[in-house]
């Protein structure tokens, strides 16, 4: 019955809850991704994962940070004492330029996408090449060392692959790019590397495709299927879909294949074991993020 008396709604005071289910408290610790754009980063629910496994009080959010915001988001990271950032496009380069303590591989290629807090000290590195090179290791139980690889593309995931080989003992490093001084740059990286054409794809142990062709409903192709081998091993760094057109090249020759995915999550990996000292559990981020991509696949199918 209706009283005329305003009756207010009683709402209990409960804690809000962030994508890893632990409430969020005042001393819940907070890294984030930053770039533009960065509303469909996998990161978030990778991460969160990783905090709801091992019962951390941590969340991880994204901000969305433009072209010449990198050193503001610096200064916000120290002001607010956000515990991590991973860092995208377009921010990569801005961010290698502004901070002062880095890692080797910043310095080489000039390029940051995680910052962590060494002390009261924030530290810049790069942890996308060494990605790959662990999801090569996971998903194949092989090393570089001694191959002969041919590198797709020039860009900055591509130069941190070649990085990497070289540094895990790749012999042989053939640089292939639609732009030629691009690639020059690329293979100065590495005494290892040189420039190559496209046929010598067919002398290679591993053949990594680093450009985004193939990527979303693309299902074009970053090179010519007939200098594929049945004896190599065919990796795509795209990971949206799960199998690219080139990978379906590769199974019709008989090739091993490694998709994106293993790189996407080891190097989210390599960040989280930076921000929190702490071993990261790759079997709960692994299936969070093979979720989110069947998740985004089912609605775009």
């Amino acid at each position: 019955m209706l009283t005329g008396r305003s009756v207010k709604k009683r709402v209990s005071a409960r804690p809000m809850a962030p994508a890893n289910g632990r409430p969020i408290t005042a001393g819940t610790k907070v890294v984030a991704v930053i770039g533009d754009p960065v509303q469909h980063s996998l990161s978030p629910r990778i991460h969160n994962a990783a905090f709801a496994e091992l019962g951390l009080d941590w969340a991880y959010v994204a901000f969305g940070v433009q072209a010449g915001g990198g050193g503001a988001a610096l200064e916000a990271m120290r002001t607010l004492k956000i515990a991590g950032l991973n860092v995208t496009m377009p921010l990569k380069a801005e961010i290698a330029a502004a901070i002062e303590t880095k890692t080797a591989v910043v310095h080489k290629l000039d390029a940051c996408n995680c910052v962590y807090w060494s002390g009261s000290t924030l530290v810049g590195d790069n942890t996308d090449g060494d990605g790959f090179v662990a999801s090569l290791e996971a998903e194949h139980g092989v090393s570089p060392e001694g191959m002969c690889v041919a590198v797709l593309g020039a860009g900055g995931a591509a130069r941190a692959i070649i990085d990497a080989l070289s540094r895990h003992g790749a012999e042989r490093i053939f640089v292939m790019n639609r732009t030629p001084e691009a690639a020059r740059v690329a293979a100065g990286l590495s005494s290892a590397a040189e420039v190559a054409s496209a046929d010598m794809v067919s002398m290679a142990d591993l053949v990594i495709n680093a450009t985004s062709v193939g990527m979303g409903v693309d299902r074009s192709l970053p090179l010519d299927p007939a200098h594929l081998r049945s004896t190599q091993i065919v990796a795509d760094i795209v990971y949206q879909p799960h199998r690219t057109g080139l990978l379906e090249a590769a199974e019709n020759v008989g090739a091993k294949t490694l998709g994106g995915l293993g790189m996407l999550v080891h190097q989210a990996a390599a960040s989280f074991e930076r921000f929190t000292g702490v071993a990261a559990p790759l079997d709960a981020m692994t299936r969070a993020a093979s979720l989110a991509l069947a998740h985004h696949e089912r609605r775009v199918c």
